[in-house]
């Protein structure tokens, strides 16, 4: 069996390589493959033997990042199983929605999230898709939880290997935000795992590099941006536990580091950790950004300063983090540029009609190729929504090409705005702040932001003799949503602009906000 158990197949080729380096552990865990191995058949047979878990299955994990994410993702590739990474950013009732839509049998926590859980466990009570086995990584955990580790140790780390697994089998569910509610859990294959590997190794990933991840493990970014590739190579994985800028300089320069991951944020904030002047980054063979676009004066900042090459890129967790990139020969002279497509994409731009566009045409991005998720998890219509008769993926970007076929974003999924490379939906927003008895009308916009890009700013009418604060509406907000998500500020208004139509015109808003 390959098919899901790559670290069975990695063992055989280099079981005495380093494969892992934990430094949020104390002290740092390090560990080959075959050691690696070891522990994540251990823990597969735990789940199957101990909590019953076999073929598609979903086992959950809220945490930090740490070696028991991966543990956990190659476990379940093993059994056939679903791996389901829970975005810890969320408020514990969105994750209560989550789990109630993917049923887990098994929750994996770090004690970071450990009132999340016990409010979790509360709000769940005896239903049918209650959570039957809790695994807490650090601390006492809540009542009735088992010790991550001494799981483990309780299990043989004999083979475990399902060979009914198929390509086509989902090994595990990413959620993008939804745009009205409930984020959708995009099923991801087998088959899609791999063809990230390769898009991947076609981005200049090669044997022996060391690379050193920051991007959370809940995300596309986080899983397959490189880590999956360098399993695949026998290659050097560094984890940390969160992103901390002098922590990440320190270990590039110790750990000799030869690929490095991050957002315009991470890179802008590392230009002020204490110990940047002095930090050697000379190991690096280049560094990718993603997210946003990279801005030039940083650009600049780091080849002048630490003679980095910088490859930037652009993904969606439906389709990978290897859609599209931009060598560092053209950082500079194709700025703002998502750069061309990856070899194994097929791309279009399509005006409403679908009809293909020629260069310098605006038009909607749409996708193909064999890299693509599976749809949406119990959800046929969005699934339907975004993929048509022929197979292509509307992703709602509005994008443009130029003669070269370099490719550039216009404009974003609808209303969407990034604030620290996470997507925010402001219709979920705004739907949370009608629930407020003060609220008559409201639009939430991405406003520019120094250090996340953007914000979210509420653009509030009340109710007549009805009043509310800035402060209570924000506090009102953070009782409900994640904290990423929840607008900076909020602007209390007379009236919002109106289209003959109806609708409140949010570009009159962004044009009047973004000038102050």
């Amino acid at each position: 069996m390959y098919i899901g158990d790559y670290l069975g197949r990695r063992e055989i080729y280099s079981p005495d390589k380093l494969a892992i380096i934990d430094v949020g552990k104390d002290p740092e865990l390090r560990l080959t493959y075959k050691q690696w191995n070891h522990r994540v058949n251990q823990l597969a047979n735990w789940l199957k033997d101990s909590a019953e878990i076999g073929f598609q299955d979903r086992v959950a994990i809220l945490a930090r990042d740490g070696i028991e994410h991966l543990d956990l993702f190659y476990a379940c590739g093993k059994l056939g199983a679903i791996h389901t990474a829970l975005n810890w950013r969320l408020h514990w009732r969105e994750l209560v929605a989550l789990i109630k839509d993917t049923t887990p049998t098994v929750l994996i926590y770090s004690d970071d999230f450990k009132d999340a859980v016990a409010e979790i466990r509360k709000s769940l009570g005896d239903k049918h898709y209650a959570i039957r086995h809790y695994l807490h990584i650090e601390g006492e955990g809540i009542e009735g939880s088992r010790h991550y580790e001494s799981a483990l140790q309780s299990a043989p780390g004999t083979p475990v290997t399902n060979e009914i697994v198929h390509k086509e089998d989902t090994a595990c569910l990413l959620f993008t935000g939804g745009t009205t509610g409930l984020p959708k859990g995009a099923q991801i294959s087998h088959r899609q795992i791999c063809w990230n590997v390769l898009n991947t190794v076609i981005h200049d990933l090669s044997h022996n590099d060391i690379y050193l991840c920051v991007f959370p493990l809940f995300h596309a970014g986080g899983l397959f941006a490189y880590i999956s590739s360098q399993v695949v190579f026998g290659n050097i994985t560094i984890l940390t536990r969160q992103f901390e800028p002098e922590q990440v300089l320190h270990l590039i320069e110790r750990e000799k580091v030869t690929v490095f991951a991050g957002v315009p944020t991470m890179y802008q904030i590392m230009t002020q950790a204490p110990n940047w002047e002095s930090a050697d980054m000379s190991s690096l063979r280049f560094c990718t950004s993603g997210g946003a676009p990279l801005p030039v004066p940083l650009i600049e900042k780091y080849t002048k300063e630490k003679d980095i090459r910088f490859k930037q890129g652009f993904g969606m967790t439906e389709f990978g983090p290897g859609l599209f990139a931009l060598p560092p020969e053209d950082a500079i002279r194709k700025a703002g540029s998502i750069g061309r497509p990856n070899f194994f994409i097929d791309v279009r731009v399509v005006d409403e009609k679908n009809n293909p566009l020629g260069p310098n045409q605006p038009g909607e991005l749409i996708l193909k190729g064999p890299s693509g998720f599976s749809g949406y998890w119990k959800n046929p219509a969005a699934s339907s929504a975004v993929l048509d008769e022929d197979g292509w993926f509307h992703t709602g970007d509005i994008v443009e090409y130029d003669e070269e076929w370099y490719f550039y974003v216009r404009d974003r999924k609808k209303d969407m705005f990034i604030s620290g490379a996470e997507n925010v939906y402001p219709a979920e927003i705004e739907n949370t702040l009608y629930k407020h008895p003060a609220v008559h009308m409201c639009a939430v916009i991405g406003v520019p932001d120094e250090k996340w890009g953007e914000v979210g700013k509420a653009c509030v009418v009340l109710k007549p003799d009805i009043e509310a604060s800035e402060v209570e509406l924000i506090d009102f907000m953070q009782d409900h949503l994640a904290r990423y998500k929840v607008p900076k500020s909020v602007e209390i208004m007379n009236e919002l602009p109106i289209s003959g139509m109806g609708k409140i015109l949010k570009r009159d808003l962004r044009e009047q906000f973004v000038k102050e």
